[in-house]
């Protein structure tokens, strides 16, 4: 990494971070690789807690935009960001134990984590599922009682209307990022697909796809997530200012090499 501290946010850029190797037990006894990005110096106003989308197909807590949040959110908006590989997946940060189980026993990967966040007493986690993970979190997640629940891509594909309809006994906020070009599940069609949870938002990702491609389309992740999780805030500021960088540290570039 190179310091690029006072420029524009960009693709690459690393914001300072107090970043946490964690390892995750589940219920049924398997050890998950994850990591816990904090605010520098200051405790978390909101935790996030991500799953990501289909490792059989690559995904794994390293997909982009699940990066990407943890890099610029608790600098950005006081979010810790909690990231891990469910069972049986790889990242740079190692692989977790287990294989994969078609969104059954993640469920007990998601409690893990959320049972992780609780007894770090950090505030009460929101749920972001990308993909894949929005099943797990659709599946799972109403159970945890979570302080909102964010779906990116949803494409519904091992999730029941009688799961969907189980997040009617929770009263927490639940919002849809449905890409305008999504390759599995439309702005009309998620309409209708959850309608039976009347209070469910559906943002539309205006020509977007599935996957979120480019720097864009980032920060309509990004900024739709710090917008509900931390309503009083101003809108996300895509700078790191000079002043910031001396206080907290430099922004930084990544890079493989």
């Amino acid at each position: 990494m190179t310091d690029v501290s006072g420029e524009e946010i960009r693709a690459g850029s690393v914001l300072p971070a107090d970043r946490r190797p964690i390892t995750l037990l589940t219920a049924d006894g398997l050890r998950l690789v994850g990591e816990a990005a904090l605010p520098v110096g200051r405790e978390p106003r909101a935790t996030l807690v991500c799953v990501h989308p289909l490792p059989t197909h690559g995904g794994m807590m390293d997909s982009h935009v699940l990066r990407k949040a943890a890099w610029r959110l608790p600098a950005l908006a006081d979010i810790a960001v909690v990231r891990f590989n469910t069972r049986g997946t790889s990242s740079a940060a190692g692989t977790s134990e287990g294989a994969f189980d078609a969104s059954d026993g993640e469920g007990l990967d998601l409690a893990a984590a959320v049972d992780w966040v609780r007894g770090q007493e950090m505030p009460d986690p929101w749920l972001l599922g990308w993909s894949f993970g929005t099943d797990v979190v659709l599946r799972h997640g109403a159970s945890l009682h979570p302080a909102g629940a964010i779906l990116l891509s949803p494409p519904l594909r091992y999730t029941s209307p009688e799961e969907l309809a189980r997040w009617n006994d929770v009263g927490c906020p639940v919002v849809c990022l449905v890409p305008e070009n999504d390759d599995y599940l439309r702005p009309d069609e998620a309409r209708e697909r959850f309608a039976v949870v009347p209070r469910a938002e559906i943002v539309v990702g205006q020509e977007m796809g599935h996957l979120w491609v480019g720097e864009p389309a980032v920060r309509t992740v990004l900024a739709e997530v710090a917008a509900r999780m931390r309503p009083e805030r101003p809108p996300l500021d895509w700078q790191w200012p000079d002043a910031r960088a001396q206080a907290e540290g430099a922004m930084e570039r990544w890079t493989d090499l």
